[in-house]
């Protein structure tokens, strides 16, 4: 069974999301460890809730941002990940962490990219007058919100729509396509080369496995 690591910073909705599928079967892993930045994370909860070990490594703590990943890499070592997962981990991490797990590191962005990348994502697509917005799932390179796309799911705006229901729209997404990713990575079919990403032995399109 492949061991999961979770980095978060906040309430961990995906981490649930990732610990309820992991224990239902559809997910053929273990959530083995999360780790926080921040103290206050209601994410540790419900790890703890879970029976999950967990760690803060608060970056308050480091001069520099290398120094932060170097720590955070022996702390995602020390509980041997398979896979690294970014569930709201609200830091921009250096070469010295991509590099340690390249190719096994997710992260989760709630945009369609390659559009709006970085923070502010629902506005931006409501202030564009976009007629669907949504979330992507990619392996992490050193490019921020840059790496190969895995998988999309869409959701449409309509004219009631604010940042704040649209944010609740792709949540409920999220939820759905970050344990179904991770299922495809620990089961083998998932893979990072060539600077794309693989499913089943096909490159997928730049967008990714689209979902409604």
């Amino acid at each position: 069974m492949k061991r999961l690591v979770v980095l978060i910073s906040g309430s961990g909705s995906n981490l649930q999301a990732i610990i309820d599928a992991c224990q239902a079967g559809t997910v053929n892993g273990q959530v083995v460890g999360v780790i926080s930045n921040k103290a206050s994370a209601y994410g540790l909860t419900r790890a703890e809730n879970a029976g999950v070990p967990t760690r803060v490594l608060s970056h308050k703590d480091f001069g520099d941002r290398e120094s932060y990943d170097a720590a955070l890499v022996a702390a995602v070592s020390d509980f041997g990940a398979d896979l690294v997962v970014l569930a709201g981990f609200m830091r921009i991490l250096t070469p010295v962490f991509v590099g340690a797990f390249e190719g096994k590191l997710l992260n989760i962005h709630p945009s369609l990219l390659p559009k709006y990348k970085g923070l502010d994502t629902h506005q931006r697509a409501l202030d564009a007058g976009d007629s669907e917005h949504g979330v992507s799932v990619h392996f992490v390179t050193a490019e921020l919100d840059g790496g190969p796309v895995i998988a999309q799911a869409k959701v449409a705006i309509e004219a009631a729509d604010n940042a704040d229901s649209l944010a609740e729209k792709v949540h409920r997404q999220e939820h759905v396509i970050y344990p179904m990713v991770c299922a495809w990575f620990v089961d083998g079919r998932l893979q990072m080369g060539e600077g794309k990403a693989w499913l089943d032995g096909q490159v997928l399109p730049p967008c990714g496995y689209v979902t409604h």
